[in-house]
């Protein structure tokens, strides 16, 4: 709290929280105090995007410069009906929050309709229905929230929306991008996830600029659960992804997301919001296609990296799971030890005891680009042969967990949940790799 002296002056001009500002030289949003900062300092939101702390002396003036505008009315353009409307889910993430200024860090706070008054362009893409699945950091969701993200995008297509947009946080939008993709089949509509790396109340936000390219690809042809995020760290263009070719590359710049062993699904200009379709191979919409789900999964499998020194009981800790995928090194190789080296050790004894008792062991490449080849040297081709599933296949290590868990969801049956793996369910293997593929 400010300190009394400040309160009083506040509410002699009828200031509160949110309204617009000014003292001495500075003006801005009036915003709450941080819990360790001076009581004798306002904290206003200068026009820039940051903050700054103002010493409010004895006879300093403050004044109301106007009234905050209040959120959370229904905005103009959202019909509220779903039949023929782009459909915004909100999930939580950066792209729906606000700052909290109590600790500085950022909590989920706006919902989706709060993000539409905000932005009055979204009505270029006609009508707009929004509303929230939950509020959540990505970092702690699981397959139980993909399983409602899935059944709530079903829902919203069997409505009649003509696309649907999640917004969603970056941290682990790649997995939920690559669940949906096995989840959703056959769909008739575009499905697009979009997030931001910076929140709505910094003047560097990307969330404006994701939100509009992301429902205009909701708004295309294609007819595929995409990522849509920006192509560089200028506010030109936006790439849709494949969901499942995706992967968040950078901790905090704004073109963190890259596609993977293939090109991205489209491209969409800012200033025109044309989408220029760079995947002539993508699936495109269809009246007369209906969205099959698949939503089953398995919560029993893990992802786990190889790395030197990688000690055999920590394989056999995943006895009691259905999966496990392995993100090995190179072309596929892990800790064999073929020259019975006495310092080194070898898993392959203890994968392949988990493999002998029915627990599914897939292999994915740490490299992230480039594909598997099991046949080149001993470690590998000893993996191949005690039952290792994934040679030649080129996905993302957190698609072929998604993919596992998936598998596992649809049959018990391994000898089934192997031709679901190396079957190309959603784009996650490439026939054959590009020779062009920039991993810069």
């Amino acid at each position: 709290m400010y300190s009394k002296e400040i309160d009083g002056a506040l509410k002699k001009i009828g200031a509160e929280i949110g309204d617009r500002i000014k003292t001495g030289e500075y003006e801005g949003l009036l915003m709450p105090k941080i819990e360790s900062g001076d009581p004798n300092a306002l904290v206003i939101k200068l026009d820039n995007g940051y903050n700054i702390g103002v010493k409010i002396d004895t006879g300093k003036k403050i004044e109301l410069v106007s009234k905050g505008e209040k959120i959370g009315h229904k905005a103009k353009g959202d019909s509220g009906k779903v039949s023929g409307a782009i459909s915004i889910l909100g999930c939580g993430g950066t792209i729906t929050s606000r700052v909290e200024y109590k600790t500085g860090a950022v909590f989920p706070e706006f919902s989706p309709s709060d993000l539409l008054s905000s932005f009055p362009e979204l009505k270029e893409f006609g009508d707009i229905a929004g509303r929230k699945l939950f509020s959540l950091l990505s970092e702690d969701m699981n397959s139980a929230h993909w399983k409602i993200i899935a059944h709530e995008v079903e829902k919203e297509i069997k409505d009649g929306a003509r696309g649907v947009v999640l917004m969603h946080g970056t941290d682990t939008m790649g997995y939920t991008s690559a669940a949906l993709s096995f989840m959703l089949q056959k769909l008739p509509v575009p499905v697009v996830l979009v997030g931001a790396q910076r929140s709505s109340d910094r003047g560097s936000s990307d969330n404006k600029m994701n939100l509009m390219c992301a429902s205009a690809a909701a708004s295309s042809e294609i007819a595929e659960v995409g990522l849509c995020m920006h192509a560089t760290m200028s506010d030109d263009y936006c790439y849709l992804h494949r969901g499942t070719r995706v992967r968040k590359m950078h901790t905090s710049r704004r073109d963190a997301f890259k596609s993977v062993n293939a090109s991205p699904l489209a491209k969409i200009d800012y200033s025109s919001r044309k989408v220029e379709v760079l995947d002539k191979n993508c699936h495109k919409r269809g009246a007369s296609k209906k969205v099959e789900l698949r939503a089953d999964l398995s919560d029993k499998v893990a992802l786990l990296f190889t790395y030197p020194g990688i000690k055999p009981k920590l394989i056999e800790s995943y006895s009691d799971y259905d999966g496990l995928v392995l993100a090995t090194t190179g072309l596929g190789n892990a800790p064999a030890n073929p020259f019975g080296d006495k310092n080194a050790y070898s898993i392959i004894p203890a994968v392949k005891s988990l493999v002998d008792s029915g627990v599914v062991v897939v292999n994915s490449p740490q490299t992230l680009y480039g594909r598997l080849d099991m046949n080149i040297y001993t470690a590998g081709r000893m993996l191949d042969e005690i039952g290792v599933i994934g040679n030649y296949c080129d996905w993302l290590p957190e698609t072929a967990y998604v993919k596992l868990m998936w598998a596992l969801g649809q049959t018990k049956d391994k000898k089934k949940v192997k031709e679901l793996m190396v079957a190309n369910i959603a784009g996650e293997i490439s026939e054959r790799s590009l020779q062009n593929d920039s991993y810069e």
